[in-house]
This record gives C-alpha cells, sequence and structure tokens, in this order.
C-alpha cells in the first residue's frame, strides 16, 4: 500500500527492545531519504511517553501503540500492539502478525532497496518480538534482542553509529550467548529448589 508522506518533525519509537530500535532507525533513514537532512530520533520509555506532550505537527511514531492522541492530521503511525482507536486523522500501518521494524522495512522498501544484510537482521527481530518460538533462529534471534534489554538502546546507537546492519555478528553476541548458557541453567536450577508445588484440593 503507497501512503503519502509527509517530511516528519520528529520520529518516535520505544526504547527497551530491539524492535523499537531497528524500527526506529529504519524510519530516519527513510525521512533521509525522501526529505534530505537528519530528522531527530526520540526513544520513549512508557512512563515519559504517557507524559510526553505531543506538539509536533508532524511526527513519525512507531512500536507504540495508537491511541486517541496520536490520532493528528500528518501523523504516521506504524506498529503491531493491539489497539480499539480506529483513525480519523492520522495514517495507521498496523498489523499485529507483524514486527513494527518489519512493517518499518516494508515501508523503507517502497523507496528504496533494501540488502541482505537488512533482510536478516529485520527477520531476526520479528522472530523474537512476536516470540515465534518455532522458528529455527529463535535462540540466536533472543540474544540480539538481548543486547538492546542489556546495554540500552543509545548505548548501543552510538557503538555501531547508527549501522543496524553492524550488529550482524557483533562480539558482543557471544557476550550473550554466555549469558544465556549460564544465567539460563542458574534461574532453572534456583526455581525448582524456590518454588513449592501446589496441589489443587477438591472440596470435600
Amino acid at each position: 500500500m503507497s501512503i503519502h508522506l509527509s517530511r516528519p518533525e520528529v520520529i518516535l519509537t520505544h526504547e527497551s527492545d530491539l524492535d523499537g530500535f531497528v524500527a526506529g532507525v529504519l524510519l530516519q533513514r527513510l525521512a533521509h531519504r525522501l526529505f534530505g537532512g537528519e530528522v531527530r530520533l526520540e526513544a520513549c520509555n512508557y512512563n515519559y511517553w504517557r507524559q510526553r506532550e505531543l506538539r509536533e505537527r508532524t511526527a513519525w511514531v512507531t512500536d507504540l501503540n495508537f491511541e486517541p492522541r496520536l490520532d493528528k492530521p500528518n501523523w504516521l503511525i506504524i506498529d503491531h500492539h493491539v489497539t480499539d482507536t480506529a483513525p480519523k486523522q492520522a495514517t495507521l500501518v498496523h498489523d499485529v502478525n507483524k514486527s513494527a521494524g518489519l512493517l518499518c522495512y516494508e515501508l523503507y522498501q517502497q523507496h528504496q532497496p533494501g540488502s541482505e544484510e537488512l533482510d536478516r537482521l529485520v527477520h531476526l527481530n520479528n522472530v523474537s518480538d512476536l516470540f515465534l518460538e518455532d522458528d529455527p533462529d529463535f535462540v540466536l534471534a533472543s540474544d540480539y534482542a538481548n543486547l538492546v534489554k542489556i546495554y540500552q538502546f543509545w548505548n548501543l546507537h552510538a557503538l555501531i553509529e547508527g549501522e543496524i546492519e553492524r550488529l550482524l555478528d557483533h562480539p558482543l553476541l557471544e557476550v550473550m550467548a554466555v549469558k544465556r548458557r549460564i544465567e539460563d541453567p542458574l534461574g532453572l536450577a534456583w526455581s525448582k529448589g524456590n518454588i513449592t508445588e501446589l496441589a489443587l484440593m477438591s472440596a470435600l
């Protein structure tokens, strides 16, 4: 679906996971491609997001749930969370079966070619964010997702200089793999030793 895009004053995304990271960077690249210059990328946690005043006349929002206060002319919202709100003024790109990163990548590809690296990263993000346990890449995708949770949005952004393709096979993934191999068994052992199984008793 082709949609009209206005130059955003800001791009707003979720700061706490890989999906918001990938989606936000892709939208910033798309804005640069279409309008030139650099549009500010703002990563929001939920507490800040609930309190943030939305004064911009134009904005692109991703990986944040569509709600009535976002229903503004020249606002574009790209998201996958369940919502009860139907847009009357804003443009909403919405699919609960796709991650925000995948939705943004599909829009991105309408205006410029993707790449094998982006294909791979967006796939891993989609697997982790939608928790697709049956996908053969699920464990690896979870390690990628933990990069943002452990090292945080802007630290990781600075480390790779905004080039999200550089996350692929990054040395920090070895750290994630080690943490998983050590912490998961420790957590399971602790649970077995500290959680008491309760049996439901039928009423006499």
